[in-house]
């Protein structure tokens, strides 16, 4: 099979396409899949550079989220069959042609879906759903601003929280992904670049936001405290504004905040009843037509390290994804 292989740490330079064994025959639990579309994620960076918290050493083949069709079933599997087409998750290996999958990591594509957009939906969408309804206990009616969002976790993150009744402020840096903000359902969408706190003031007529959806966190951390109403909750999904931020304690106190951490890997290996069972309500969603990843560009699965590329330049709005 072809694959894309990470041959040292680095940036998207050290990746590689290669020539390489198929994987064996699933085994019990597994699936054999056909791999057609995958997404690239921000964690994609991360692990090239070795900078992850699950660092394997080189070389390997990365990616963790893709779709296509099984074409083998291991022992104990009776819901997929040969022909199914699936979206997958994976720790590592989707940026291949093939790949063997737990069973329980898999669904079956909803109609609505696009084999494009099946490869990216599951990771983002249970991200950003986990993160609003269940760490951030959003309710109908509630202002959330969504730092980002035009990125791989923010449209998803403007999407579910308009479908449950929110109000959406979104920041991102420029004219375009403002625009796409918009049209994903925010209310408002603003340039968070020389200061936001008195737009977002003014916007909630002086009472502040109830939620922030931060995966950017770094500078700006401190001016979005100052943006929550009392009993505000920030949720801390990353760190691609740089260096993780020092919390005012203090400020916490004052106005009743929750600074909460929000990490899907570590839901999927504390609760995988609740991951699942928010996977069928999403992947039930997507059915209805409710939710739809935006793709931004999808490139032939040799020009991964272009894709790696715009990820790393901000140009990405949305989801790029590998074809092949």
């Amino acid at each position: 099979m072809k694959a894309v292989v990470c041959e040292a740490f680095g940036g998207p330079e050290v990746l590689a396409v290669r020539e390489m064994p198929d994987p064996a025959p699933p085994g019990p639990g597994e699936l054999q899949v056909r791999i057609q579309a995958r997404g690239v994620q921000y964690v994609d960076v991360l692990m090239l550079a070795g900078k992850y918290q699950f660092r394997p050493e080189p070389p390997f083949i990365p990616g963790s989220e893709g779709a296509g069709e099984v074409v083998a079933v291991g022992a104990g599997i009776d819901r997929f069959k040969p022909g199914a087409r699936v979206m997958i998750r994976q720790r590592l290996g989707a940026f291949a042609e093939l790949g063997n999958c737990k069973a329980e990591d898999c669904d079956q594509i909803p109609s609505a879906l696009s084999l494009e957009q099946a490869a990216v939906f599951r990771n983002v969408y249970h991200t950003a759903y986990h993160a609003l309804l269940q760490r951030g206990r959003l309710k109908a009616g509630e202002w959330v601003l969504i730092h980002g969002a035009a990125g791989g976790i923010g449209l998803p993150a403007i999407q579910i929280a308009r479908l449950y009744g929110a109000r959406v402020i979104a920041t991102a840096s420029t004219e375009e992904k403002r625009s796409v903000c918009l049209e994903e359902g925010a209310e408002y969408a603003i340039d968070y670049q020389g200061g936001f706190r008195d737009t977002i003031m003014e916007l909630t007529g002086g009472r502040g936001v109830d939620i922030i959806y931060d995966p950017v966190n770094g500078p700006i951390f401190d001016e979005s405290l100052r943006c929550l109403a009392w009993g505000g909750r920030i949720l801390i999904l990353g760190f691609l504004g740089g260096p993780p931020a020092l919390a005012r304690t203090n400020y916490l106190l004052i106005k009743g905040i929750e600074a909460i951490g929000v990490r899907i890997g570590g839901l999927n290996e504390a609760h995988p009843e609740i991951a699942a069972a928010n996977i069928n309500t999403l992947v039930e969603l997507a059915a209805q037509g409710k939710l739809k990843p935006r793709i931004w560009r999808c490139f032939p699965l040799e020009r991964a390290a272009d894709a790696v590329q715009a990820l790393i330049d901000r140009e990405v709005i949305g989801k790029a994804v590998l074809v092949g």
